[in-house]
Protein backbone atom coordinates (compact mmCIF):
# COMPACT_ATOMS: atom_id res chain seq x y z
CA UNK A 1 0.00 0.00 0.00
CA UNK A 2 2.84 2.36 0.89
CA UNK A 3 4.65 1.65 -2.40
CA UNK A 4 1.44 2.28 -4.34
CA UNK A 5 0.97 5.64 -2.61
CA UNK A 6 4.58 6.65 -3.34
CA UNK A 7 4.20 5.60 -6.98
CA UNK A 8 0.97 7.58 -7.39
CA UNK A 9 2.58 10.63 -5.78
CA UNK A 10 5.59 10.39 -8.09
CA UNK A 11 3.40 10.12 -11.19
CA UNK A 12 1.25 13.03 -10.07
CA UNK A 13 4.27 15.19 -9.31
CA UNK A 14 5.78 14.45 -12.73
CA UNK A 15 2.52 15.32 -14.50
CA UNK A 16 2.16 18.60 -12.60
CA UNK A 17 5.78 19.55 -13.31
CA UNK A 18 5.35 18.67 -17.00
CA UNK A 19 2.28 20.89 -17.25
CA UNK A 20 3.97 23.81 -15.47
CA UNK A 21 7.26 23.75 -17.40
CA UNK A 22 6.12 23.03 -20.99
CA UNK A 23 3.70 25.33 -22.83
CA UNK A 24 2.83 22.52 -25.24
CA UNK A 25 1.75 20.39 -22.30
CA UNK A 26 -0.50 23.14 -21.00
CA UNK A 27 -1.99 23.55 -24.47
CA UNK A 28 -2.60 19.80 -24.72
CA UNK A 29 -4.30 19.72 -21.32
CA UNK A 30 -6.37 22.78 -22.20
CA UNK A 31 -7.52 21.24 -25.49
CA UNK A 32 -8.41 18.01 -23.70
CA UNK A 33 -10.41 19.90 -21.10
CA UNK A 34 -12.14 21.95 -23.78
CA UNK A 35 -13.13 18.79 -25.65
CA UNK A 36 -14.40 17.19 -22.48
CA UNK A 37 -16.39 20.32 -21.72
CA UNK A 38 -18.08 20.21 -25.08
CA UNK A 39 -19.03 16.57 -24.61
CA UNK A 40 -20.36 17.30 -21.14
CA UNK A 41 -22.33 20.22 -22.47
CA UNK A 42 -24.07 17.98 -25.02
CA UNK A 43 -25.00 15.56 -22.33
CA UNK A 44 -26.05 18.25 -19.88
CA UNK A 45 -29.58 18.45 -21.26
CA UNK A 46 -30.08 14.74 -20.79
CA UNK A 47 -28.83 14.82 -17.24
CA UNK A 48 -30.69 17.89 -16.01
CA UNK A 49 -33.95 16.09 -15.32
CA UNK A 50 -32.16 13.16 -13.69
CA UNK A 51 -30.12 15.56 -11.56
CA UNK A 52 -33.25 17.31 -10.37
CA UNK A 53 -34.78 14.01 -9.36
CA UNK A 54 -31.66 12.92 -7.57
CA UNK A 55 -30.84 16.35 -6.15
CA UNK A 56 -32.25 15.55 -2.77
CA UNK A 57 -30.41 12.27 -2.53
CA UNK A 58 -27.18 13.76 -3.79
CA UNK A 59 -27.42 16.65 -1.38
CA UNK A 60 -27.82 14.34 1.53
CA UNK A 61 -24.98 12.14 0.28
CA UNK A 62 -22.78 15.20 -0.31
CA UNK A 63 -23.35 16.54 3.16
CA UNK A 64 -22.54 13.13 4.58
CA UNK A 65 -19.37 12.91 2.49
CA UNK A 66 -18.34 16.43 3.46
CA UNK A 67 -18.87 15.61 7.09
CA UNK A 68 -16.82 12.43 6.76
CA UNK A 69 -14.07 14.31 4.95
CA UNK A 70 -14.04 17.04 7.58
CA UNK A 71 -13.78 14.47 10.32
CA UNK A 72 -10.90 12.74 8.51
CA UNK A 73 -9.04 16.05 8.06
CA UNK A 74 -9.48 16.95 11.72
CA UNK A 75 -8.12 13.58 12.82
CA UNK A 76 -5.20 13.47 10.32
CA UNK A 77 -4.48 17.15 9.64
CA UNK A 78 -0.70 16.75 10.11
CA UNK A 79 -0.55 13.91 7.57
CA UNK A 80 -2.65 15.83 5.07
CA UNK A 81 -0.55 18.98 5.51
CA UNK A 82 2.65 17.00 4.92
CA UNK A 83 1.20 15.39 1.81
CA UNK A 84 0.19 18.80 0.46
CA UNK A 85 3.73 20.13 0.97
CA UNK A 86 5.25 17.09 -0.76
CA UNK A 87 2.86 17.44 -3.67
CA UNK A 88 3.52 21.16 -4.21
CA UNK A 89 7.28 21.15 -3.60
CA UNK A 90 8.49 19.53 -6.90
CA UNK A 91 6.51 21.85 -9.22
CA UNK A 92 7.59 24.89 -7.19
CA UNK A 93 11.25 23.86 -7.33
CA UNK A 94 10.93 23.15 -11.06
CA UNK A 95 9.52 26.65 -11.68
CA UNK A 96 12.31 28.29 -9.68
CA UNK A 97 15.02 26.34 -11.50
CA UNK A 98 13.48 27.04 -14.90
CA UNK A 99 14.52 30.70 -14.60
CA UNK A 100 18.22 29.78 -14.37
CA UNK A 101 20.25 30.07 -17.57
CA UNK A 102 22.67 27.23 -16.72
CA UNK A 103 22.46 23.88 -15.04
CA UNK A 104 24.09 23.25 -11.71
CA UNK A 105 27.74 22.39 -12.14
CA UNK A 106 28.17 24.44 -15.33
CA UNK A 107 28.84 27.81 -13.73
CA UNK A 108 31.80 29.85 -15.02
CA UNK A 109 35.08 28.28 -13.98
CA UNK A 110 37.08 29.98 -11.23
CA UNK A 111 40.33 28.30 -12.24
CA UNK A 112 43.31 30.50 -13.04
CA UNK A 113 43.52 31.29 -16.75
CA UNK A 114 46.77 31.32 -18.70
CA UNK A 115 46.91 35.00 -19.62
CA UNK A 116 49.06 34.34 -22.68
CA UNK A 117 46.47 31.99 -24.20
CA UNK A 118 43.69 34.35 -23.11
CA UNK A 119 45.31 37.20 -25.06
CA UNK A 120 45.41 35.00 -28.16
CA UNK A 121 41.77 33.98 -27.80
CA UNK A 122 40.71 37.60 -27.34
CA UNK A 123 42.00 38.40 -30.79
CA UNK A 124 45.36 40.10 -30.24
CA UNK A 125 46.92 40.10 -33.72
CA UNK A 126 50.71 40.14 -33.61
CA UNK A 127 52.74 41.20 -36.64
CA UNK A 128 55.69 39.11 -37.93
CA UNK A 129 59.13 40.66 -37.40
CA UNK A 130 61.04 42.09 -40.36
CA UNK A 131 62.80 39.38 -42.39
CA UNK A 132 66.53 38.92 -41.91
CA UNK A 133 68.90 39.38 -44.88
CA UNK A 134 69.19 36.20 -46.98
CA UNK A 135 72.96 36.07 -46.37
CA UNK A 136 72.29 35.35 -42.69
CA UNK A 137 70.98 31.93 -43.69
CA UNK A 138 73.77 31.21 -46.19
CA UNK A 139 76.84 31.02 -43.93
CA UNK A 140 78.92 27.85 -43.77
CA UNK A 141 78.13 27.43 -40.08
CA UNK A 142 74.39 27.57 -40.73
CA UNK A 143 74.67 25.16 -43.68
CA UNK A 144 76.49 22.67 -41.48
CA UNK A 145 73.73 22.76 -38.88
CA UNK A 146 70.79 22.93 -41.29
CA UNK A 147 71.32 21.55 -44.81
CA UNK A 148 69.39 23.21 -47.64
CA UNK A 149 68.29 26.04 -45.37
CA UNK A 150 68.91 28.68 -48.03
CA UNK A 151 65.98 27.41 -50.11
CA UNK A 152 63.59 27.06 -47.13
CA UNK A 153 60.40 29.12 -46.91
CA UNK A 154 60.25 31.71 -44.13
CA UNK A 155 57.03 33.29 -45.32
CA UNK A 156 54.72 33.72 -42.32
CA UNK A 157 51.72 34.11 -44.64
CA UNK A 158 52.07 30.50 -45.83
CA UNK A 159 51.52 29.14 -42.32
CA UNK A 160 48.20 28.55 -40.58
CA UNK A 161 47.04 31.80 -38.91
CA UNK A 162 46.29 30.13 -35.58
CA UNK A 163 49.76 28.63 -35.39
CA UNK A 164 51.30 31.89 -36.61
CA UNK A 165 49.77 33.91 -33.79
CA UNK A 166 50.90 31.43 -31.14
CA UNK A 167 54.44 31.34 -32.50
CA UNK A 168 54.57 35.14 -32.66
CA UNK A 169 53.46 35.22 -29.02
CA UNK A 170 56.35 32.86 -28.22
CA UNK A 171 58.75 35.25 -29.96
CA UNK A 172 57.30 38.18 -28.02
CA UNK A 173 57.64 36.47 -24.63
CA UNK A 174 61.15 35.25 -25.40
CA UNK A 175 62.20 38.81 -26.22
CA UNK A 176 60.40 40.72 -23.48
CA UNK A 177 60.78 38.23 -20.64
CA UNK A 178 64.02 36.42 -21.41
CA UNK A 179 65.94 38.77 -23.72
CA UNK A 180 66.22 36.37 -26.69
CA UNK A 181 65.72 37.55 -30.25
CA UNK A 182 64.35 34.75 -32.40
CA UNK A 183 64.10 34.07 -36.12
CA UNK A 184 62.18 31.54 -38.14
CA UNK A 185 64.39 29.16 -40.12
CA UNK A 186 61.64 27.35 -41.98
CA UNK A 187 57.86 27.38 -41.85
CA UNK A 188 55.77 25.83 -44.60
CA UNK A 189 57.56 22.99 -46.40
CA UNK A 190 56.38 21.51 -49.68
CA UNK A 191 55.97 17.71 -50.05
CA UNK A 192 58.82 17.66 -52.60
CA UNK A 193 61.19 19.43 -50.23
CA UNK A 194 60.14 17.11 -47.40
CA UNK A 195 61.10 14.07 -49.46
CA UNK A 196 64.45 15.64 -50.38
CA UNK A 197 65.26 16.27 -46.72
CA UNK A 198 64.17 12.74 -45.78
CA UNK A 199 66.56 11.38 -48.42
CA UNK A 200 69.46 13.00 -46.53
CA UNK A 201 68.97 10.49 -43.73
CA UNK A 202 67.50 10.27 -40.21
CA UNK A 203 69.95 12.85 -38.90
CA UNK A 204 67.91 15.45 -40.82
CA UNK A 205 64.36 14.04 -40.63
CA UNK A 206 62.50 10.75 -40.50
CA UNK A 207 59.30 12.18 -41.96
CA UNK A 208 58.38 11.78 -45.60
CA UNK A 209 55.90 13.95 -47.50
CA UNK A 210 52.67 14.66 -45.59
CA UNK A 211 54.09 12.99 -42.47
CA UNK A 212 55.24 16.35 -41.16
CA UNK A 213 53.15 19.23 -39.87
CA UNK A 214 55.28 21.55 -42.02
CA UNK A 215 53.18 20.49 -45.05
CA UNK A 216 50.08 21.86 -43.35
CA UNK A 217 51.59 25.17 -42.26
CA UNK A 218 51.39 24.06 -38.63
CA UNK A 219 55.09 23.70 -37.80
CA UNK A 220 58.20 25.86 -37.79
CA UNK A 221 61.91 25.56 -37.04
CA UNK A 222 63.35 28.53 -35.18
CA UNK A 223 66.66 29.70 -33.77
CA UNK A 224 68.22 32.67 -32.00
CA UNK A 225 69.84 35.82 -33.28
CA UNK A 226 72.87 37.23 -31.49
CA UNK A 227 74.87 40.17 -32.79
CA UNK A 228 73.18 39.85 -36.17
CA UNK A 229 74.07 36.16 -36.62
CA UNK A 230 72.04 32.98 -36.31
CA UNK A 231 72.87 30.76 -33.34
CA UNK A 232 71.45 27.30 -34.03
CA UNK A 233 73.71 24.76 -32.30
CA UNK A 234 72.65 23.68 -28.83
CA UNK A 235 76.34 23.22 -28.03
CA UNK A 236 76.36 26.94 -27.30
CA UNK A 237 75.31 27.22 -23.58
CA UNK A 238 73.50 30.49 -24.25
CA UNK A 239 71.52 28.89 -27.05
CA UNK A 240 70.81 25.74 -25.03
CA UNK A 241 69.36 27.83 -22.21
CA UNK A 242 67.29 29.66 -24.81
CA UNK A 243 65.93 26.42 -26.24
CA UNK A 244 64.84 25.29 -22.77
CA UNK A 245 62.98 28.57 -22.21
CA UNK A 246 61.61 28.39 -25.76
CA UNK A 247 60.16 24.93 -25.09
CA UNK A 248 58.54 26.03 -21.82
CA UNK A 249 56.90 29.07 -23.43
CA UNK A 250 55.77 27.12 -26.51
CA UNK A 251 54.17 24.38 -24.41
CA UNK A 252 52.41 26.97 -22.24
CA UNK A 253 50.71 28.17 -25.44
CA UNK A 254 49.57 24.68 -26.45
CA UNK A 255 52.36 23.94 -28.94
CA UNK A 256 54.32 20.70 -29.18
CA UNK A 257 58.07 21.16 -28.69
CA UNK A 258 60.55 18.93 -30.53
CA UNK A 259 63.01 19.09 -27.65
CA UNK A 260 61.07 16.33 -25.88
CA UNK A 261 61.31 13.84 -28.73
CA UNK A 262 63.63 10.85 -28.82
CA UNK A 263 65.30 12.46 -31.82
CA UNK A 264 65.45 15.92 -30.24
CA UNK A 265 64.76 18.92 -32.43
CA UNK A 266 65.12 21.87 -30.07
CA UNK A 267 64.08 24.58 -32.53
CA UNK A 268 60.96 22.80 -33.78
CA UNK A 269 57.41 23.55 -32.64
CA UNK A 270 54.10 22.44 -34.10
CA UNK A 271 50.38 22.80 -33.50
CA UNK A 272 48.62 19.44 -33.79
CA UNK A 273 45.11 20.29 -34.91
CA UNK A 274 42.62 17.38 -34.89
CA UNK A 275 41.52 16.06 -38.26
CA UNK A 276 44.33 17.67 -40.25
CA UNK A 277 46.96 14.98 -40.65
CA UNK A 278 45.71 11.57 -41.76
CA UNK A 279 48.02 8.94 -40.31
Amino acid sequence: MWLLAVGLYFVLACVVSWVILFPSAREMVWNALAGAGQRLQRRAGQLVRRQWRDAGALGASGRASAGALGAFLRRHYLLCLGGLVLLCAPPLIAVLLASRSTLSGYEPSTREVNTQVADLLQGEQLVPPPPLPPLVFASAEVAQERPMLVSASRDWAQMHPVFTQRLLMVFKIMKERHGYDMAILEGYRSPERQNKLAALGPSVTNAAAFQSWHQYGLAADCAFVRDGKLVISEKDPWAMRGYQLYGEVAESLGLTWGGRWKMMDFGHTELRMPGVMKR
